[in-house]
């Protein structure tokens, strides 16, 4: 039974599909517009490093060496980013993992990001010299704001509550070091 499983799977998806390609009609408009729009984030593909800054709780900083994989998938109709940070000796000290995606009938971005042991979606944005994107946090908003040129991505986290002067707890600044072919090379083949 277990042998069939897998066939009766693909079986079932094809079959909720609208068409003998397995695919719904209108899948390669969605497709292409989501290709379109991923353009715009373009700039921050490649792999970047640098060092990252918190301020931690008891008002002391921490710096680490942040590193970033990101390129496109599915055909460029998504972005994939991940993130590693390392102690001086290292270890990773931060690891975290991050799906930009675009949808057509909103016309809106967002993030699905993973780390420190949380997961959420995000408001994401992209601007004419990089991203911003949201955590809701109770009273408070986080607001990640990057700007991407010559060669750098500069992004700064603060925490904004309304009447108060924002708080700059975070700050990173990576050089691009090269191009990445993650995550889309190193697929298996058919055979």
């Amino acid at each position: 039974m277990a042998r069939t499983l897998p066939g009766l799977l693909v079986a079932a998806i094809l079959g909720l599909c609208g068409s003998a390609q397995g695919q719904p009609a209108d899948a390669a408009a969605l497709v292409a517009s989501q290709v379109e729009a991923m353009r715009a984030l373009a700039m921050i593909d490649g792999a970047w490093r640098g060092p990252a800054t918190t301020l931690l709780g008891d008002g002391t900083s921490r710096t680490i060496t942040q590193t970033e994989r990101i390129g496109p998938f599915l055909g460029g109709a998504i972005k994939v980013i991940e993130g590693r940070g390392y102690d001086a000796d290292g270890r990773v000290a931060f690891n975290a993992f991050g799906v930009i995606t675009y949808d057509p009938a909103k016309r809106a971005y967002s993030m699905r990001s993973h780390a420190l042991g949380r997961a959420g979606d995000f408001a994401f944005r992209p601007t004419a010299t990089g991203y911003t994107w949201e955590i809701p946090a109770g009273p408070a908003t986080i607001r990640y704001t990057a700007t991407v040129q010559g060669g750098e991505l500069h992004e700064v986290g603060d925490r904004l509550v309304e009447g108060q002067a924002p708080v700059r707890f975070f700050e990173m600044r990576l050089r691009r070091i090269g191009d990445s072919d993650w995550p889309a090379a190193g697929a298996l083949a058919p055979r």
